[in-house]
């Protein structure tokens, strides 16, 4: 934990030195020494923190790392802002400081040296206070797993075949499916993988699975084995032939064999039989296939099961892979197991009604997750008072972690796991509320401008980002909220791990969490050391922010849009005092019209999120912001006045308002993401010199009569998503001109279209998903429109054709999966030939249509992802 926060610091030395290198000067030898340190800092600090459970010592040792780290990060920040405070005009644009002749003049380096220094004295003090307190030889002690309390927790986690529960409650659905799949006809070997979020009772299902009564009838022989994460392969294979039950090799014999001759003989035994064999909890994908070699395909219809947090283990274990993602339990679900667990009996009979209301409030709050449902169970079994009960209630989490080695484990496994960005990221998401929706796009912004992430050569940071986040879904981490348009929309974090993730950020006094609602995380009374602050449930007073660290790098409020206090001024009156923020998140809050021009000083600043919060004119000391990447003014009943200035923000990569007049962005060479524009606006740009813009969107104006042409748009080669919204008046061009933008992959198109091209497939070869609606075409779109070699998603809004008839050819439509038809009285009939649409797996129709449709679609369900495009338009 400690090595992410080491590691960040080691990366933004590293930056500052290849940025500023001559700017330099005398220090540079420092800054240099510096960096070098805390490289070897990382290395040690990565085996010494499997260490700090067991040893005090070492986790005050860390903590005092901690604090290096973080305050040479402050080294950096505060030379940058010497420089700005000292030598820029206001007016002017802050260039790079190495190409400042001023700047070298009039900044004492002396202060940068000064404070390295003092850092120096700090860092060549950990070896004397290592040796003093006997550090390496609590190192040495706590090497081997009889004192490693991770390897302890390991072993604890290690399962048998017959330490499984072979009760189960819930996921009847997923056994049956699986065992299904255990049992058919198929007579080669085939891998079985479950996975999903640790707790859920992958282990159990497995285990429910290899007891059955016909997987025993089934198999010649079975096997259970626990590979975990620190496995070893000659260890595995002895394990594993010890649990087939093979002896024709005495246990002394096997023992001496290297792993090829352990593979042999395995492979030998297993000849000629049919197999089941268990590999629970494998977190790479090595591991099986490590110890693959010995498990021979002698068509005997053998099965392997695995069990895995990884989606991709579970997805790329084997060539023949079945696949199941275990789901949370429903409520009723979660209610009986607790009923079993805490009562004796399924249906609580005999227990009186405030308990059980106190139980049924608590099992809401475990959504779904069997492990927190079973402890806090087993918990409660042995107290019968009421007020045990509501003191259980009222801080739940630290009960059931108290109660349990197995739900911090649940956490901590996985955590460990991560590399230093995937922890930084991760502990970042328990800043947000309990149970929020987090919106992803706006998430891998602000990890983007927290530093989260490496830059690499030829990948942009926002792809290294989403890269990072669905690593995390991946490890089931994070939780996929709401999918629109194929992609995930929004996710969230189960509150259990949220819970931890609070309390491992708060040991690196990484956040502060101030709900007034509530309580805040930490004593309000002292000011906070944290890095990190969030604010839920506002009042009138901001005395939280006179606690803060003046070092604070984010602060975070999460107030419902439209709540009427003036803490929004009181927070513009009060942010200029924590120069180093860099991100500053205050959507919701209704403040005056025109921004306070104090926000020039916050020159650090990537992320400015004020959304929905009535802010229309920006101050001319926006140009100071060099550094900023996201600026977020949107607000659904107002437009936005920019002043020229923001033509100077070099660094802008994501603009959101409603831009209709007075933007000058042609000079925004790293623009990504604009919205939302007028037509008559953005025929005024330069697009040639907004080359990287990824997502567009536009809104039709009512001042221009003419037709909306794509020629200024095929100009953006690396567009990925356009949305267009006309007026009803208004009319499109061809579609031709959209020729050269093949990456686009999202298009939305509300207004009237002229005609679609012939070549349509060939104008948007990698066209993923599409929105017609109020287009009126005359002519049958569905024979140009099947034609999409990528199409997955479909969606034709109202009006989007005059005709009586829809026809789908036999070849049409062959990777569509979700289709979405607003149609009512105008269309009367839509044919479909038997082999078109082979993957539809989701298709929507108004409940009062009375459209005909085939007789093999009417089983298919509505679809669950969002296609909502007034929805989407103001998200």
């Amino acid at each position: 934990m400690v090595d992410a926060i080491v590691s960040f610091a080691l990366n933004r030395l590293t930056d500052f030195l290849i940025q500023e290198a001559a700017f330099l000067g005398r220090v540079r030898k420092e800054v240099q020494w510096l960096k070098d340190e805390m490289g070897w800092m990382q290395c040690y600090v990565a085996s010494a923190e499997e260490k700090q459970n067991d040893d005090p010592i070492v986790r005050k040792w860390l903590n005092d790392i901690t604090k290096i780290a973080y305050d040479t990060e402050d080294v950096i920040d505060k030379f940058i802002l010497q420089v700005h405070d000292g030598n820029i005009p206001p007016t002017r644009c802050f260039p790079s400081m190495s190409s400042c002749v001023k700047c070298r003049k009039k900044v004492n380096l002396h202060d940068i040296g000064k404070d390295i220094e003092e850092l120096k004295i700090r860092i060549n003090d950990l070896p004397r206070v290592r040796e003093l307190y006997q550090l390496e030889s609590s190192r040495i002690k706590g090497e081997g797993s009889s004192s490693n309390s991770l390897a302890r927790l390991r072993e604890l986690r290690r399962t048998t075949s017959f330490s499984v529960e072979k009760k189960v409650i819930g996921h009847d659905d997923g056994t049956t499916s699986l065992l299904a799949k255990l049992l058919d006809l198929d007579r080669r070997r085939f891998v079985v993988s479950i996975y999903g979020m640790g707790g859920l009772g992958k282990t159990t299902l497995a285990g429910k699975l290899y007891h059955h009564l016909e997987v025993k009838r089934k198999f010649d022989c079975r096997a259970w084995v626990c590979v975990s994460q620190d496995y070893n392969t000659h260890d595995l294979l002895l394990r594993i032939i010890s649990s087939f039950g093979f002896t024709t090799k005495t246990t002394k014999e096997l023992k001496r064999m290297n792993e090829e001759g352990l593979e042999r003989y395995l492979h030998g035994s297993l000849q000629g039989r049919s197999y089941l064999l268990v590999a629970d909890d494998i977190w790479k994908k090595e591991a099986w296939l490590s110890f693959k070699r010995a498990f021979p395909d002698c068509n005997k219809g053998s099965r392997v099961i695995i069990t895995t947090r990884s989606q991709e283990v579970a997805e790329d274990s084997d060539q023949r892979t079945f696949v199941h993602k275990l789901r949370f339990l429903t409520f009723d679900e979660s209610w009986q197991l607790f009923c079993e667990k805490a009562f004796g009996n399924p249906n609580a009979n005999g227990v009186e009604e405030q308990l059980k209301t106190l139980g049924m409030e608590m099992v809401q709050k475990c959504r779904g997750l069997p492990l927190a449902v079973i402890v806090l169970g087993g918990l409660l079994s042995n107290k019968t008072q009421l007020a045990k009960w509501k003191a259980v209630r009222d801080h739940i989490w630290q009960h059931l972690k108290k109660d349990s080695i197995h739900i911090p484990n649940l956490f901590v496994l996985s955590f460990n796991d991560l590399n230093y960005q995937l922890k930084l990221s991760f502990l970042y998401l328990s800043l947000f509320p309990e149970d929020f929706e987090i919106k992803v796009n706006q998430l891998i912004q602000l990890w983007v401008a927290e530093g989260f992430v490496q830059q690499e050569e030829n990948r942009n940071m926002e792809d290294l980002a989403k890269d990072n986040f669905h690593e995390l879904i991946n490890r089931s981490l994070i939780q996929i909220g709401s999918v629109s348009w194929g992609r995930v929309a929004t996710c969230r974090v189960h509150d259990l791990l949220r819970e931890l993730a609070i309390e491992k950020a708060r040991e690196l006094n990484m956040l502060y969490i101030y709900d007034q609602m509530k309580h805040s995380t930490g004593n309000s009374s002292v000011i906070s050391p944290c890095r990190r602050e969030a604010l839920y449930s506002p009042k009138e007073n901001c005395l939280w922010l006179q606690q803060s660290n003046p070092s604070l790098r984010s602060l975070l409020s999460f107030g419902t849009y439209g709540y009427k206090c003036d803490i929004m001024t009181k927070i513009t009156d009060m942010y200029t005092g924590f120069r180093y923020l860099r991100v500053l998140k205050l959507d919701g809050f209704p403040t005056k019209q025109t921004l306070s021009e104090e926000i020039g000083k916050l020159i650090h600043l990537k992320y400015l999120g004020l959304r929905e919060s009535y802010v229309k004119h920006l101050p001319r000391s926006i140009i100071n912001l060099q550094r900023l990447q996201t600026l977020d003014l949107f607000c659904s009943s107002m437009e936005i006045v920019p002043p020229d200035e923001i033509s100077k923000l070099k660094e802008l990569r994501h603009l959101f308002g409603k831009f209709y007049v007075n933007l000058e962005i042609d000079s925004l060479r790293k623009l990504r993401s604009l919205k939302y524009v007028s037509s008559e606006l953005w025929n005024s740009f330069n697009t040639e010199k907004l080359g990287n813009l990824r997502e567009l969107w536009i809104e039709g104006s009512v001042k221009t009569t003419k037709k909306f042409r794509f020629d200024s748009i095929a100009k953006l080669e690396r567009l990925e998503q356009l949305a267009v919204n006309l007026d009803r008046k208004d009319c499109f061009a061809s579609l031709q001109q959209l020729t050269r933008c093949s990456n686009l992959m999202d298009l939305r198109l509300y207004g009237k279209i002229e005609k679609l091209p012939e070549d349509l497939h060939n104008v948007l070869p990698n066209l993923e998903c599409l929105l017609l609606r109020n287009s009126y075409l005359e002519d049958d779109p569905m024979p140009l429109l099947e034609k999409l070699p990528s199409l997955m998603i479909l969606h034709l809004g109202s009006e989007f054709y005059s005709g009586k008839n829809l026809f789908c050819s036999a070849h049409g439509f062959r990777r569509l999966e979700i289709l979405k038809l607003d149609v009512k009285d105008e269309v009367e009939e839509w044919q479909v030939e038997e082999e078109a649409m082979p993957r539809l797996r989701g298709l929507s129709l108004p409940e009062d249509s009375s459209l005909r449709i085939p007789e093999r679609f009417r089983s298919i369900p509505s679809p669950a992802d969002q296609c909502d495009f007034e929805r989407d338009w103001f998200e």
